[in-house]
């Protein structure tokens, strides 16, 4: 894993971002350069919607980029069978990540067993395929105890990493959220900081703060020192 010092070169920190294009309007020929920017600068990921799975797979079949996408997205309000299917769909057209939602109002209703279990489905059916999963939060809606209480219950449901925000939900990234949710987790789990990391330094913030994945549609830009626009 690269490391966060501020002399790094572009290409280490590269290697922490899913480079993001979630918008609904996205086009191909625009997922078509989302995956040539990715497999030039070397990053870890791409970060789509379902339906441009295949695409993305066939884009970057000769390359170390992984195809991530997401699931319940990006309310978090499917049912727990609706988001395994479409894990499980995903994983079979090539994902190797993906990146669910919590149950939000599951978890603000104290109904942890509800949650584990809407991410365990999603965990056993991506990892049947060999997929790893990314729990997202939504921190913003959330309380620091909430916060706590699903990074547990993800690390109960064998989740790999836990993550900050959709950057749909009216918030993103801090480095406050970070830190609480590295600490949640201990060491054994990764910590995906998402929305509104636009910067060189956002990144670097992130990473300090116990991030080991940084979800940004602003890729190019955070590795040049330049600032991006996009949550997401």
């Amino acid at each position: 894993m690269p490391t966060p010092d501020d002399d790094q070169a572009a290409p280490d920190l590269a290697g922490y971002i899913d480079h993001t294009l979630l918008a609904p309007n996205a086009t191909a020929d625009e997922i078509d350069q989302l995956c040539a920017e990715a497999a030039e600068h070397h990053f870890a990921s791409v970060c789509v919607s379902p339906t441009w799975v295949p695409r993305c797979v066939s884009a970057l079949q000769h390359t170390n980029v992984a195809t991530c996408t997401v699931i319940g997205f990006p309310s978090g309000a499917t049912t727990s069978a609706t988001k395994a299917a479409e894990a499980a769909e995903a994983v079979a057209t090539g994902a190797t990540e993906v990146d669910m939602v919590i149950n939000i109002g599951a978890l603000r209703s104290g109904h942890a067993e509800v949650v584990r279990d809407d991410i365990g489905a999603v965990v056993e059916a991506a990892t049947a395929g060999g997929a790893i999963v990314k729990v997202i939060l939504e921190t913003s809606m959330l309380t620091d105890d909430q916060k706590t209480a699903a990074c547990v219950l993800a690390v109960e449901a064998g989740a790999h990493f836990v993550k900050t925000s959709t950057g749909f939900g009216g918030g993103g990234a801090t480095v406050e959220d970070v830190a609480l949710m590295r600490r949640a987790v201990g060491e054994d789990l990764g910590v995906k900081a998402s929305g509104g990391v636009r910067t060189r330094e956002d990144a670097l913030a992130m990473i300090e703060a116990g991030a080991t994945r940084i979800g940004a549609s602003a890729g190019i830009a955070i590795i040049g020192g330049g600032a991006g626009t996009s949550d997401y």
